[in-house]
């Protein structure tokens, strides 16, 4: 999963960038609200964490652009204001959500993972095709009645990447967008590697390869 960070606090920034790459999340940081536009027209994201406490354009302004705009991206307001006005005027504006500062980074993992879930139409904890089923929360896969198998960090992003777009094909540059964020060096092959892995895994039919344009899992089972 690709997420846009958009936060100008150092602190803050680094903390939640950090804990996010260690859960195999791509991240990619602004620190101010134009280059948080900037950004969303040049690159898909599946969530943004947005401040609004934000230099030159604030964040009510970022989230007024990004729905006037018709992105559906998921957003979740990540903010020291908690007066009830900020948190109404932020989810009437479009905010999928609203989490005050200081959090525990626990909580706003599974805030994230709840305003997927619901931006993806299911109220179900776990993410699947019918073959094969995927927890966000463990980061566990699970193929028919196996026990949950754990996976590596990007195992898991590359999965999940798949997993949300049952029967589409996704290409090597599309996987690597979901696996790596800005500055993160594309290890040579890791895709391949990570497929290889993963049908180890889970079994070689999971994953299927479509001769020279990519990957998909099948749209159900």
């Amino acid at each position: 999963m690709r997420v846009l960070l958009i936060e100008d606090d150092p602190m803050i920034g680094e903390a939640v960038q950090a804990a996010l790459r260690d859960e195999g999340q791509a991240v990619d940081w602004v620190r101010d609200g134009r280059s948080a536009l900037t950004a969303l027209g040049c690159q898909r994201y599946d969530l943004g964490l947005l401040d609004l406490g934000l230099p030159g354009k604030d964040g009510q302004s970022v989230l007024a652009a990004i729905r006037a705009g018709g992105d559906a991206i998921p957003l979740l307001v990540i903010t020291a204001r908690d007066g009830l006005d900020d948190r109404l005027r932020a989810l009437d504006g479009g905010a999928d959500d609203y989490l005050v500062k200081p959090f525990e980074m626990a909580e706003l993992l599974a805030r994230m993972r709840a305003v997927l879930r619901r931006k993806g139409g299911s109220a179900a904890p776990l993410l699947g095709n019918g073959v094969v089923f995927l927890d966000p929360a463990t980061r566990m896969a699970t193929v028919a009645d196996s026990a949950p198998i754990p996976l590596s960090n990007r195992e898991f992003s590359l999965l999940h990447a798949l997993l949300i777009r049952p029967g589409a094909i996704l290409s090597r540059g599309n996987l690597e967008e979901r696996i790596y964020g800005w500055g993160e060096e594309v290890e040579s092959n890791a895709v391949e590697f990570l497929i290889h892995s993963l049908r180890r895994k889970l079994g070689s039919e999971v994953i299927k390869n479509v001769r020279g344009t990519g990957w998909m899992v099948s749209k159900g089972g």
